[in-house]
């Protein structure tokens, strides 16, 4: 059991016998971090010889390329499901989402920013967009390399600014919507993957971020999404057994990808 004390998405630190230390390529990263690679409230690690931070929001920066990813934004979700099924959820969660971004890109301050697909909720989702929060969007663009890839959500161009494409290949990374089995060197995103862990008090279940040598899956970025348990057959498959999962939250904590227990003689 590891203690992780605080309500949901609120951050807790492992205790020092139950600190985790990776034995592929994902490490801890030197507490003697260059100013200007030190990034509050994320937890830093290598991949495939590549230095990447998980933020506490589920961005994923990387400053050698002055990147920061978001996947599964899910922007303007309320007005789908209202035009869908007639339900009306508060209407602030593109609002919401964008903030949240706008917090991200000022502490980063990156050169360019990666939408990993699923950034509206559908196309015409997208089209309803209103035109303070399209404003939003286009001063959070200003001065940017901006990418949209393409998602099961939102397939083709938005009418936004910025670069569409299905997919991008940058510092021997590839960034694509949906993991493909057998390739290395992969982000992604699409599960909405999140970790549950048992405390001493309840069960905490926070989004997060999946990484073994081969690839890592994003959580969901946007106010209204859901998550996919990482103990899921789909997720299971995917991430290699040394597979590990870094919670969001105020403090990222990095712990063993949760995983269902084999029955004996499976």
């Amino acid at each position: 059991m590891i203690d992780i004390e605080g309500p949901r998405r609120a951050g807790g630190a492992l205790s020092r016998s139950s600190e985790i230390h990776l034995t592929f390529r994902i490490s801890l990263a030197s507490s003697h971090r260059s100013q200007h690679e030190q990034i509050m409230n994320s937890f830093s690690f290598s991949f495939r010889d590549t230095q990447l931070h998980a933020l506490g929001s589920g961005a994923l920066a990387w400053p050698a390329e002055r990147m920061l990813c978001v996947s599964d934004l899910h922007l303007c979700k309320s007005e789908r499901v209202a035009r869908r099924s007639g339900v009306a959820l508060p209407p602030y969660d593109t609002r919401d989402t964008l903030m949240r971004l706008a917090d991200d890109l000022e502490q980063v301050k990156p050169q360019t920013v990666v939408c990993l697909g699923d950034s509206f909720d559908d196309l015409d989702a997208a089209q309803a967009m209103t035109e303070e929060d399209r404003l939003l969007v286009t001063r959070l663009q200003a001065g940017r390399e901006w990418i949209w890839i393409e998602g099961n959500h939102d397939p083709g161009p938005i009418d936004l600014g910025g670069t569409h494409l299905a997919e991008m290949t940058r510092g021997g990374l590839t960034f694509r919507h949906i993991a493909e089995p057998g390739q290395s060197g992969e982000v992604s995103g699409h599960y909405h993957p999140k970790a549950t862990l048992p405390t001493r008090a309840r069960m905490i279940s926070r989004p997060a971020f999946l990484i073994d040598d081969q690839r890592i899956i994003m959580p969901a970025y946007g106010t209204y999404t859901g998550g996919l348990r990482s103990d899921a057959a789909v997720l299971s498959d995917l991430m290699g057994p040394e597979a590990q999962a870094i919670m969001t939250g105020p403090r990222p904590v990095q712990v063993p990808m949760p995983r269902r227990a084999r029955r004996v003689g499976a």
